[in-house]
């Protein structure tokens, strides 16, 4: 074993699977956490891991969705956070979904069982000192003040921030099965699912209209600190969904395409509110797409417009939290060490990344490259094809252009997506004259781009460098 520890700061998704990566090669880690000691604005409890956007991981579709793709190539990988998920599903279409506190708690257990790390709860208040030597700072987007001050301090550069908001959550004793009904949309069957996953509360045209009124001019949380700093588009509060056009959320979180209401098989929705099982036991729902700031009365008196949500009980209520990213391809080089102190490197969220299982995958990927270094070996990255690589091109060396009249950085936060990947060819259908048929072509090019980077995954996996600790 390495007589030099490496450090990790922040024992969220990022630092615990780069923990386990580095302690599974055989190397001492010291795994600093402040939860325990002081809290956050949205943690609840003070184990590692813990999720508190939402209990999903996205879809768990390697062959079709960019995210599932992720998903497959972390479980190659040896993944943590991708074995904790997995033996903590809980029924949610073809998305991962899992119950959080079993989740937390097997993430949890296995970092403190781990005869190879070790464990500190306490504040970490700046940047490492020097004879730290190799570190990982991967305190995601709630970084504390005096830290974020401290690596702003260090880079030049400000932190960029946007807000971030959660969902409510309702016991499901109190939804009213009269007017909701369990389906999945399609009645499509994922990993661990029935087709019946969801809960499906309808609305017809003047009661969305009604609804959407209220979101509007409902009583809204504002910081006036925090004024100005952009929304990521992918976690948009309902009420903001609402602002930009009233016809938003009818498109997004709550469209009614692909549900058949059991009550009233006859009457189309105008618009369905979906909510997704939380918790193993089933006894509570998470509202989907319902990120929310609108003040805690006000969530109350709204969300209960909903049909089947009129006596509704709220386990947790929506909020907002801050979100804190660096500039990561001027920062940061191609392997996340910081350029000015090439000792540290960044992990999850705080790099500019958006989702937990892209926070875990930088975790992991971080971990492997210093395993690779203290080997002796320059850091081998996974290839571009891959979704690990499309998201870490993204990080390093993506969209760093300027907006000139108002010399904004565009670099912003984006989850893994086929966008990122670099263009596959695709052989066009021998029947039909040639001619793609409906979604067929795109299909086509989603089976093309997961099917290359899951053989290049396979093969950069068998030939990266031996990954023995240093004796």
């Amino acid at each position: 074993m390495s007589d030099n520890p490496v450090h990790i700061i922040g024992g969220g998704l990022a630092g615990s699977e780069a923990a386990w990566q580095l302690a599974e090669a055989g190397h001492h880690v010291i795994l600093h956490e402040m939860r325990g000691i002081r809290g956050t604005e949205a943690h609840q409890t003070d184990r590692l891991a813990e999720l508190v956007c939402s209990n999903s991981f996205r879809s768990d579709d390697a062959r079709a969705n960019a995210v599932g793709l992720l998903h497959q190539e972390m479980r190659m990988s040896g993944s943590l956070i991708m074995r904790c998920a997995d033996e903590t599903q809980v029924p949610a279409g073809s998305a991962l979904a899992v119950d959080r506190e079993l989740f937390a708690g097997k993430v949890n257990d296995a970092i403190d069982a781990h005869p190879n790390i070790t464990l500190i709860r306490e504040e970490v208040t700046g940047l490492p000192p020097k004879d730290w030597g190799t570190t990982i700072i991967a305190t995601g987007p709630l970084t504390a003040p005096d830290l974020a001050a401290s690596i702003a301090a260090e880079t030049g550069q400000d932190a960029l921030a946007f807000f971030d908001a959660i969902a409510p959550i309702i016991h499901f004793d109190s939804v009213d099965m009269d007017k909701a009904w369990f389906q999945s949309r399609y009645d499509k069957v994922g990993p661990g699912g029935t087709g019946k996953d969801y809960l499906n509360c309808p609305m017809d045209r003047d009661q969305y209209e009604a609804f959407i009124d209220a979101l509007i001019a409902g009583d809204k949380a504002e910081f006036k600190q925090w004024e100005n700093v952009p929304y990521f588009d992918g976690c948009l509060p309902i009420e903001i969904m609402a602002e930009r056009g009233r016809e938003t959320p009818r498109h997004g979180p709550m469209k009614p395409m692909g549900l058949t209401n059991v009550h009233n098989p006859t009457a189309k929705a105008y618009a369905v509110v979906q909510l997704r099982q939380d918790n193993a036991l089933g006894t509570l729902y998470n509202m989907v797409g319902f990120q929310t700031k609108l003040k805690y009365g006000a969530q109350t008196e709204i969300f209960r417009l909903i049909p089947g949500l009129e006596n509704a009980e709220f386990a947790r209520l929506g909020g907002l939290h801050r979100n804190t990213y660096l500039d990561s391809p001027r920062l940061l080089d191609d392997t996340l060490r910081l350029r000015s102190r090439p000792e540290v490197r960044f992990a999850g969220q705080i790099t500019g990344c958006e989702g937990y299982v892209e926070s875990a995958t930088i975790g992991l990927m971080t971990g492997r490259f210093i395993v690779q270094e203290r080997a002796g070996h320059k850091p081998q990255l996974p290839p571009e094809t891959t979704a690990m690589g499309a998201l870490l091109n993204h990080i390093t060396r993506g969209h760093i252009a300027y907006d000139e009249p108002q010399g904004k950085k565009s670099f912003q936060p984006m989850n893994v997506n086929f966008g990122l990947f670099p263009p596959v060819q695709i052989v066009k259908p021998e029947d039909h004259e040639g001619r793609w048929r409906g979604k067929d072509k795109a299909i086509a090019k989603k089976r093309a781009l997961t099917g290359r980077a899951l053989d290049d995954m396979a093969n950069w996996l068998a030939e990266e460098p031996e990954a023995t600790a240093a004796e």
